[in-house]
């Protein structure tokens, strides 16, 4: 069934307001209706037919949000990009995904008509950062009414390019069910309802903006205030408006800097989650004692949306993720033979259920190498399963440092240093070394105002960490390098320190 017929179906009240921007006044789900029909009148009139895929790099606005629903209803397959991407590396994508039309900002559309001519584009639309391009004026003359094109469960309604460190990005294609069947289920785990006003400062060329946050909310029948970026002030500003809050962990660490975070300023919230990177246990704490609220952090991925979640009702653990959703089947493993851990022991995390995509994007080969034989996704995570049942992440497999022989998983090191009086936050990474293979390297940021010496915090792990897995090394920077969703990009570090052991 199409994602969109399910969304109109949680619409209670078409008057009620879909979202709002601190600029604009409230869209209705009314206006919604009509003006995604609009959007989705445009793209059958740039030829735009069932399964071709709509390519956007586009500023967050509610047009933009307007656009992906339009696409769901156009039975289109809707292909977010990164704003930051280069026309170097549009073309790949596009070259790759083949769409029938893009959507861009006005100051790319030189650059991507080329690609498009290129590529056999049939189209290239504009919209910029006001919500004003090509794309609206066309729609704004065009029929209110659009008869939503049925689609399958199985039909794809999304492709989104992983973020890979290695080799050329892959497209996971997800499908319509993916999308709906994780998203009603957030509902009922986060007990989200028409009455929720979510502030969404998050982008939305990625699944947790675009799918966690924004589905979740639209099969709620619920609100947004729809926030173009992160800004902690224009957050604290609105916050009395809201009842719930996703977030990121950099998000929650700029807000414990805000003077106006009290528990008097959250005492009329209903929830703030984190993901798509892992929050400190000191953020957590720190965040709990501050406003009352424990941060409810839960797991996912790009091919799979959300796998676990920490309990509503219960303890949220910090460091942990939480238990596996309902109909999610989530299994450790041993990463060389595929045979299942016992719990407590630390393997490769493997997950099964509705939410798993079906595959990359004409890659059957890579598809097929990262499914186990009764269907598991074998994720790339390094985790365990506590006697509780509660679900850790250790780190990416590519991530594991093989020094002397010696397998060194960098989390466990990382809680250890992030312990430390001082520390604001670290990496670790393993380094080409000559002798061992890998060398242990530590990366920290420190506190401000706060000197560390790599002896001295070499020195206290000593007194806690076996002796393979002491760094050999401890570099200070200023700030770890991030992603846009906040993730620490290890393999920038990696690079930048290939030759610290000769």
């Amino acid at each position: 069934m199409n994602l969109f017929s399910q969304i109109r179906a949680a619409i209670k009240s078409p008057g009620k307001t879909f979202l709002e921007t601190p600029a604009d006044g409230p869209l209705t789900y009314a206006d919604m209706l009509v003006r995604s029909a609009q959007i989705a009148n445009v793209l059958l009139g740039r030829g735009v037919k069932p399964g071709d895929r709509i390519a956007a790099q586009v500023e967050k606005t509610p047009e933009n949000l307007l656009l992906y629903l339009a696409a769901l209803r156009a039975g289109a397959v809707y292909l977010p990009l990164n704003t930051a991407y280069t026309l170097a590396e549009l073309d790949y994508f596009i070259g790759d995904a083949e769409p029938s039309l893009i959507v861009c900002d006005p100051g790319k559309q030189a650059g991507l008509a080329e690609i498009a001519g290129k590529r056999s584009v049939r189209a290239v639309e504009t919209l910029d950062a006001s919500g004003k391009g090509s794309l609206t004026d066309a729609a704004s003359t065009a029929p209110t009414e659009f008869s939503d094109v049925a689609r399958e469960d199985s039909d794809l309604a999304a492709i989104l390019y992983t973020s890979g460190t290695t080799g050329r990005s892959k497209g996971a294609m997800l499908t319509h069910d993916n999308l709906a069947s994780n998203a009603k289920t957030l509902v009922d785990t986060w007990r989200f309802t028409d009455k929720d006003v979510l502030l969404h400062a998050l982008p939305v060329y990625h699944t947790h903006g675009l799918f966690v946050a924004s589905n979740t909310v639209m099969l709620s029948g619920g609100s947004m205030i729809f926030l173009q970026k992160f800004d902690a002030d224009e957050v604290m500003r609105l916050l009395p408006k809201a009842t719930s809050m996703m977030g990121v962990p950099t998000f929650y660490t700029r807000l414990l800097k805000h003077a106006g975070l009290t528990r008097a300023a959250c005492a009329h919230m209903r929830l703030f989650t984190s993901g798509s990177a892992p929050l400190l246990a000191e953020t957590h704490i720190e965040f709990k004692d501050k406003t009352g609220h424990a941060i409810l952090e839960r797991y996912g991925m790009t091919e799979t949306n959300m796998n676990t979640s920490n309990p509503y009702d219960g303890d949220r653990i910090a460091g942990t993720v939480g238990f596996p959703l309902p109909g999610v089947d989530l299994r450790i493993t041993d990463p060389d033979t595929g045979k299942i851990l016992p719990q407590g022991e630390t393997g490769g995390i493997e997950v099964k259920g509705p939410n798993v995509f079906p595959g990359y994007w004409r890659m059957p080969e890579k598809t097929k190498a990262e499914f186990r034989a009764d269907g598991f996704f074998i994720t790339g995570d390094v985790g365990k399963i506590d006697d509780r049942g509660y679900v850790h992440i250790v780190g990416r497999a590519k991530d594991l440092i093989i020094t002397g022989g010696f397998n060194v998983y960098p989390k466990e090191i990382e809680s250890e240093i992030d312990a430390l009086p001082g520390v604001a936050e670290s990496a670790v990474i393993g380094c080409p070394h000559p002798d061992f293979g890998e060398g242990v390297t530590a990366v920290i940021v420190c506190k401000p105002g706060v000197n560390l010496s790599e002896k001295a915090v070499i020195g206290v792990l000593e007194q806690r960490l076996a002796k393979f897995k002491l760094p050999k090394r401890v570099i200070f920077m200023d700030d770890l390098p991030r992603n846009t969703m906040g993730k620490v990009q290890k393999n920038i570090l990696r690079d930048r320190h290939a030759k610290l052991y000769g």
